[in-house]
């Protein structure tokens, strides 16, 4: 059996038993407003709510720029009617805080927690609109769960779930803004995202006028009223028909074996990740409890005490020699963690991992840390 070994958390291992044939029905050389370009993106639009379970009377569209490019388009167009708070517990949602406060200028509450761990997300306050993401990548720690969403929120739950969707379960009642890449748990080509409106958001939108000038890529507005043509495949710009080839095919097979297979596998990665770690003395998790503990991006950190006696540039020397050597020898490639997170690794563990090859890459990793830093035996 041939062995896998992407681990990348974007983007992310392709489907089992993907090809290059697989994309032998793009619309390449098609214009994407022809009417086969249009069908493809159409169908990309409809099987992801289908198959997502998102409520009819949600909007969803593709647009550029990956995961970013989406949750731009919503903070840019959406927010400012009410205060802001934005939660940040690790580097992308420190991202989306500096956006707010820096280049939107709307001075946010922001709720901050170290890596590893989540702020107390009882203390938002929902008379404004909340930014948060479902899932920190580089953190590997996720929202625990839904519940802490209150269902009578004055203002917009505006959700980044770019590693969470079809991986874990989405609440769409608690979700107001929610967006996605599909190069994430699909393991799709990048470079496109999607965002997804309840009618709370379409109603903020036609609502509200933003102060700021708005990037074409940003508009979703039109005479007053949501261009509903762009949720239904006319797109902002140009996409390329190669990726959503690619994505459709990612789509029929995710389809083929169901949502809640999706969410297994992910879970049957996580427990194979759980029983490695507790039968070694000097590896944990990066999250701190395991209600956060992230099912795709799975980030872990050498605790013996005399690698945390380490200074910080010594310890990532120690990780990154590890991460090469194993790229090298083709057994696993890029699981070194984030640069802006703790020194350690991270594997994707998404629905698109097989368990048999995390597994093969674990006792490789466990071989090669003991061989290139041998005290962790003591």
């Amino acid at each position: 059996m041939d062995h896998n070994p992407n681990f990348s958390s974007g983007p992310c291992s392709k489907r089992p038993g993907w090809s290059l044939s697989s994309l032998n029905d793009a619309a390449v050389g098609r214009s994407h407003r022809s009417v086969l370009g249009k069908k493809k993106l159409a169908l990309a639009i409809t099987e992801s709510k289908r198959l997502l379970g998102i409520p009819d009377d949600y909007l969803l569209g593709i647009f550029p720029g990956s995961d970013t490019g989406a949750f731009e388009a919503a903070l840019w167009s959406l927010l400012g009617p009410r205060q802001v708070t934005v939660l940040v517990w690790e580097s992308f949602s420190e991202g989306w805080a500096t956006d707010v406060s820096k280049q939107l200028k709307l001075d946010p509450v922001v709720l901050r927690a170290d890596y590893g761990d989540i702020p107390d997300l009882h203390a938002v306050d929902w008379s404004g609109d909340v930014v948060f993401a479902a899932n920190g990548t580089t953190s590997g720690v996720k929202i625990p769960d839904w519940n802490w969403i209150p269902a009578d929120r004055a203002g917009l739950s505006i959700c980044d779930a770019t590693s969470a969707v079809f991986a874990m379960p989405v609440d769409w009642s608690k979700v107001d803004v929610l967006t996605y890449s599909w190069q994430k748990c699909l393991g799709g080509e990048a470079a496109h995202g999607v965002l997804v409106l309840s009618p709370r958001a379409v109603e903020r939108i036609e609502s509200y006028d933003p102060p700021w000038p708005l990037p074409k890529i940003f508009r979703m507005k039109k005479k007053g009223s949501v261009d509903r043509s762009i949720f239904e495949g006319n797109t902002i710009n140009t996409p390329s028909m190669i990726c959503v080839e690619d994505y459709l095919d990612a789509l029929a097979w995710a389809s083929g074996i169901g949502l809640d297979s999706l969410f297994e596998r992910t879970r049957k990665n996580l427990e194979a990740v759980e029983e490695w770690v507790v039968g070694i003395g000097w590896i944990d998790f990066l999250a701190r409890s395991k209600d956060i503990r992230s099912c795709t991006s799975v980030c872990l950190m050498i605790v013996h005490p005399r690698f945390q006696k380490l200074q910080e540039d010594e310890q990532r020397s120690h990780i990154k020699k590890i991460a090469g050597a194993l790229s090298d020898a083709s057994l696993a490639h890029d699981i070194a963690s984030y640069k802006d997170a703790p020194p350690g690794f991270r594997f994707w563990c998404g629905p698109t991992i097989e368990t048999h090859d995390l597994r093969r890459a674990l006792g490789e990793l466990e071989k090669t840390c003991l061989e290139k830093i041998p005290f962790l035996s003591d």
